[in-house]
């Protein structure tokens, strides 16, 4: 292990940081608690990184002073919680003198390690670096965060392009409180068309119709596979799919277990309805949803009554061929809700 981490701190010196369209999102480094980046995969979050350690190189910061590694690098398997002090003795083995110097601890993906809370809670106790890490699930991260790293933590949830950002993307640059003219607001009508069609994962912005859809495509089975199915355990893969393509097909409004579950009764698929509710938990665990209960100052209303669920992205609606053109209000009531999300409201 301690030959790999040697060239996956060379690699990362030696290669260029790559350029970025710089994010509507910024983050604050606190002495003494762990930076915490957690969002959907393929949103930006490393790419978010990126831009942290751009603003540290421009205000002066030695490139050999940040240190980043990313834990789906198949190099760093089998990674256990020991081997995570091999990455500071490796590191200051080939730069002794930075044990005095305030340096950057990059960590991406970090959650797939067991064990990674308590050794970050260990280097900002007792060493002089600063931490980031990333991570593709809310509820693992919260849980940890709960337990070893309370009060030690400032979490930054990132999202794919918001639409000032996907107009950012196209080089459309509107000033604050700007009068727009008829052309104008026809060309922002016919952007905000295309944003619902495409959606705001940076990836995929420059791509083709075809190839758009394959991609989207392939990042909802990665996290039903990999952030659901593996991490679960789950065996009924029929009743979770078509959870989720029954939530997608109608965005922005209630969803009721029950309702769902006589209709997979119906069609003859097996499921329990607690494994339902637990199958939307791991659905939102992944930031592919949010669940919003109806507003009520009763607790009991709020728990027993259907929530309503929005979907992260336009895009992946129709990529999936969910998106219902007859139901425009729905979707721009989900754009609204994600505009609200990403304000923090």
């Amino acid at each position: 292990m301690k030959n790999i981490l040697d060239i996956l701190i060379d690699d990362f010196h030696e290669r260029a940081l790559p350029e970025l369209m710089l994010r509507h999102q910024s983050m604050v480094w606190v002495p003494h608690k762990a930076n915490v980046v957690v969002g959907m995969r393929r949103s930006g979050k490393t790419w978010f990184c990126y831009q942290q350690m751009l603003e540290l190189l421009e205000k002066g910061l030695e490139k050999e002073r940040l240190l980043y590694l990313n834990f789906e690098d198949e190099r760093l398997l089998p990674f256990s919680a020991n081997d995570f002090q091999l990455i500071l003795e490796t590191y200051y083995r080939k730069f002794p003198t930075f044990k005095s110097k305030q340096c950057y601890l990059f960590l991406d993906e970090v959650q797939r390690i067991e064990g990674w809370d308590k050794f970050v809670r260990r280097v900002l106790d007792t060493e002089k670096l600063s931490v980031c890490v990333t991570g593709s699930s809310s509820k693992l991260l919260s849980i940890e965060i709960a337990t070893s790293l309370r009060g030690r933590s400032l979490t930054t949830e990132i999202f794919p392009f918001s639409f000032r950002e996907f107009l950012s993307f196209k080089k459309v640059i509107l000033k604050s409180g700007q009068q727009f003219g008829s052309k104008t607001r026809a060309m922002l009508q016919n952007l905000v068309s295309q944003y619902i069609k495409i959606g705001g994962f940076p990836e995929i912005q420059t791509f083709d119709d075809e190839l758009r859809r394959d991609v989207l495509r392939n990042y909802l089975d990665v996290v039903i596979l990999r952030d659901v199915i593996e991490r679960h355990s789950i065996s009924n893969t029929l009743a979770l799919r078509s959870l989720m393509k029954h939530i997608m097909s109608a965005p922005a409004t209630r969803f009721s277990v029950n309702k769902f579950y006589n209709s997979l009764k119906s069609q003859g698929i097996s499921c329990t309805k607690n494994s339902l509710y637990d199958y939307i938990d791991h659905l939102t665990d992944t930031f592919l949803f949010y669940q919003v209960p109806i507003h009520s100052r009763s607790e009991r209303a709020r728990r027993v009554n259907p929530k309503k669920i929005y979907v992260i992205d336009p895009g992946l609606l129709e990529a999936m061929s969910l998106r219902m053109m007859g139901d425009r209000g729905a979707l721009l009531e989900n754009l609204v809700y994600m505009h609200f999300r990403r304000q923090g409201l």
